[in-house]
């Protein structure tokens, strides 16, 4: 409805639900001259919450506001995730709940998506704000504070939180909201909580709040005088050695990355966010850094004088805990668009976006000719040459008969693929082989979340980079740990028609944790998928799971395989299936011929001070010899 005031303003009556679902519909993000509509769909699973406010708001809008129905709040929030990163972060989600359960269980998804600055926008449910029954069903009494909810739940977690406790105050909220999703600095979860009377209470609305609005993605170029200090910086460094983040990604800077690699003949690492900013064959990529990294990579980063971190948060995986920069002159040049992030490791900034910077910092440097070493060239590419033969031995089959060991089957997989196939992983020992042996093709092909390392997030995941990549090949990669935490969105990607691959590795247990159990001491406890033994340990026979008949029971396609030839033929077959169709093997342990190189750099995993049992005081000291080469960059 439509009305005009004595002062001639337009103004429209709309619930304060369908006010925020117009609004929504009308706003993008534009960055080098292309337009994105900023929120694309809705998901939601509905409850008494957001049921007559959210819920019949999108009935209201139609084909406005396409609605995507979720089987748990916590993937639904993980699959627009998949989204806006596939996305490049300039297109999002929004995922709607009901109060209570619903709400809190958008908290670990928030997390994963601020910890990794992409945009999803939360619109959780919440109490009365005019508290006609207090409390009401699944409400958190507080008896010192009469305002909180369970949505506070969510301010940590959030880069933008506001409660709409009066339909007016939706205004500023919505803008605020759109500002923090389109600002490659800000960006992450951002959560409007809406209590469940506001939702439905109706507002005079004025129709400017509805008019299409785009938002400018900025792209800050650097400081002339951090220019010009770090263009100084690289001309003197002899063994320069460059860390590529997900910032390279987001920024779309691998092209200007490529070219800028070329040019400076600068080796290139990678961190599991910065994986494919060069394809694998670009000679001057080195692979995987840090714990999870390649020998070349690692041996590299221990003797550079100057580290270059592009787009980078400088996790522990990525120095090894703060001992893998190992020369005492090393210094660091960091390019970021958050001065947060550009300052780590006492480094000079350059901050700005990764793209404006790299094309500003390689144009000066092309003008002095400035180039590496030709002989550092040629031992960081023959220790890449090396390392690819260690690669082909982990992907070698001797016998296609045999189960095949989980790095075989990731070289099946790269067999198989071509530039368009995207994989995706987050959790168990799948990041660690996969950021030391894949090979990337193109730049969204490594989709692994280790920001938080989310057990779960893999297969809604999968649904929200398929939706953003139709015709693509989208393969989720998941261990039997990871797959019994979130099967739930099999479901969905089954009533979307999301032909997404879904490859179920089964080791019994969690294998990675297992192994860094082992290593600390703490001897594989409770980490193994069997029944208890007569002494009450976990040392039984396998459970007897079937986690392929449970794929099959939610309406999946599954391809069993036995052998490596087996599964050479499933995944071929999977990889050109028009229905999601999963693929379902049981790996074996591999021997230290077949299985892959092992950590080539130490991660801080505290042991126990004090330990009887020998397995631990063994651990403990080699925990403390491994701490001796720490020190902090100053």
């Amino acid at each position: 409805m439509t009305t005009r005031s004595a002062t001639t303003r337009t103004t429209r009556r709309l619930t304060t639900a369908q006010a925020l679902i117009a609004f929504l519909s009308r706003q993008y993000t534009e960055r080098d001259g292309r337009r994105r509509r900023l929120i694309n769909a809705t998901w939601g699973i509905f409850g008494h919450g957001n049921v007559a406010g959210i819920g019949q708001a999108l009935v209201e809008s139609g084909p406005a506001m396409p609605y995507l129905q979720g089987r748990s709040e916590q993937a639904m929030v993980h699959a627009a995730v998949g989204y806006a990163r596939q996305s490049g972060r300039l297109s999002a989600h929004a995922v709607t709940t009901s109060i209570g359960p619903g709400a809190t269980n958008l908290v670990t998804g928030a997390a994963l998506a601020t910890v990794n600055h992409l945009p999803v926008l939360l619109l959780p449910g919440d109490t009365f704000a005019t508290r006609p029954a207090d409390p009401v069903l699944q409400q958190l009494e507080v008896p010192h504070a009469g305002d909180v909810s369970v949505n506070d739940c969510l301010r940590p977690v959030s880069r933008y939180f506001d409660r709409i406790t009066r339909p007016e105050a939706l205004i500023p909220a919505a803008l605020q909201a759109m500002r923090t999703l389109a600002d490659p600095e800000a960006t992450g979860a951002v959560t409007l909580a809406l209590p469940q009377d506001v939702q439905a209470e109706a507002y005079d609305w004025p129709a400017e709040f509805f008019a299409a609005r785009v938002w400018h993605v900025r792209r800050p170029a650097p400081d002339p005088y951090e220019l010009e200090e770090a263009v100084r910086a690289v001309r003197t460094a002899r063994r320069p050695l460059i860390v590529a983040g997900g910032g390279v990604h987001h920024s779309a800077a691998e092209e200007t990355l490529a070219a800028f690699a070329a040019d400076t003949r600068i080796p290139v690492a990678s961190t599991q966010a910065g994986k494919g900013s060069l394809r694998h064959d670009h000679p001057a990529d080195v692979g995987g850094i840090g714990h999870t990294g390649t020998a070349t990579a690692d041996d590299l980063a221990r003797e550079a004088d100057l580290v270059i971190g592009i787009g980078t948060r400088y996790t522990d995986f990525t120095t090894a805990s703060g001992t893998l920069f190992a020369d005492p002159a090393v210094r660091f040049l960091n390019l970021n668009i958050t001065g947060f992030d550009a300052h780590k490791l006492a480094a000079l900034p350059l901050v700005a976006d990764a793209r404006t910077s790299l094309e500003a910092l390689g144009a000066a440097l092309t003008a002095r000719g400035h180039h590496v070493d030709p002989a550092y060239e040629t031992a960081y590419t023959d220790a890449k040459d090396r390392w690819e033969q260690r690669v082909d031995a982990a992907f070698a089959v001797p016998d296609p008969d045999a189960r095949p060991t989980q790095a075989q089957v990731l070289g099946l997989l790269d067999e198989l693929v071509t530039e368009d196939d995207i994989l995706i992983n987050a959790a168990g020992s799948l990041p660690g082989d996969l950021h030391k042996l894949w090979r990337a093709r193109s730049p969204r092909q490594y989709h692994v979340e280790y920001g938080y390392s989310c057990m779960g997030y893999e297969i809604p995941a999968a649904l929200g980079v398929q939706l953003a990549a139709p015709g693509r090949p989208v393969w989720a990669l998941v261990g039997d740990g990871t797959y019994l935490m979130n099967p739930t969105e099999i479901v969905t990607a089954v009533q979307e028609g999301l032909p997404i691959k879904l490859v179920i590795l089964q080791n019994h247990g969690y294998a990675s944790i297992g192994g860094l159990s082992e290593s600390v001491g703490a001897e594989r406890f409770g980490t193994a998928y069997r029944h208890r033994a007569a002494d009450g340990s976990f040392t039984g026979p396998p459970l007897p799971v079937d986690l392929a008949a449970n794929a099959a029971s939610l309406g999946m396609r599954v391809l069993r395989a036995e052998s490596v030839r087996d599964l050479r033929g499933a995944l071929a077959e999977a990889r050109g299936a028009d229905r999601p169709t999963c693929v379902y093997v049981e790996t074996r342990t591999p021997d230290t011929v077949s299985g892959p190189p092992p950590a080539q750099a130490w991660w801080d995993v505290p042991v126990a001070e004090t330990a009887t049992r020998p397995s631990a005081v063994a651990a403990r000291e080699e925990y403390d010899r491994q701490t001796a080469a720490r020190r902090p960059q100053l």
